[in-house]
């Protein structure tokens, strides 16, 4: 019997909150419509859940890893209060270019290089043929799929609002509930 689980990884601007530049304040955070009942929808048919987020701003010096983790911890008690779990956590403060110190550099971490989506599946057992990736930004797909996942959703809510020259082998969704949805309704 096989001990690897299906997997729901997602990123976290634009897709689970709405889009806000360097997002990095609790009273900024907003929830994308539906988020909280996506989620419980993607929890309840199975699926583990993970955020992936790049978080250039920690290397850009406008908010520092721990204003982070606060808002990751706030995130994660708003969010157990309706049953819902998040797994596990991978973000990069890196920037090739925009960064300073040791956040300065080119890593494996920051998407589209799928080192982020590798320590997850890796860490937890994942089986990247039943797993998804969500994301609002091409390169969150390209990473999935360099990470072995072939199941990419893009939606809508945070910069794909526009979906030209979007890849036919991803599918394109008005927010992570309309996926949740239609993936709940195929299940």
């Amino acid at each position: 019997m096989s001990t690897e689980r299906k997997a729901i990884f997602l990123d976290r601007d634009g897709v689970i909150n709405q889009e806000i530049n360097y997002l990095h304040k609790i009273e900024d955070f907003k929830f994308t419509d539906n988020c909280i009942s996506a989620l419980k929808l993607l929890q309840s048919a199975g699926y583990s859940l993970f955020i992936v987020t790049n978080q250039a701003g920690i290397g850009r010096g406008y908010y520092s890893e721990s204003d982070f983790h606060n808002l990751m911890n706030w995130l994660d008690t708003e969010l157990a209060k309706h049953g819902v779990n998040i797994t596990d956590i991978e973000f990069c403060p890196h920037h090739p270019t925009g960064a300073t110190g040791i956040y300065k550099r080119y890593c494996t971490c920051r998407k589209p290089k799928p080192g982020m989506l590798l320590n997850l599946i890796g860490k937890h057992d994942v089986d990247v043929s039943k797993s998804f990736m969500v994301g609002d930004k091409f390169s969150d797909l390209e990473a999935a799929e360099a990470a072995g996942i072939e199941k990419c959703i893009l939606v809508k809510t945070g910069h794909a609002f526009r979906t030209e020259n979007t890849p036919s082998r991803w599918q394109i969704f008005d927010s992570l509930f309309s996926f949740a949805q239609k993936l709940n309704q195929d299940s």
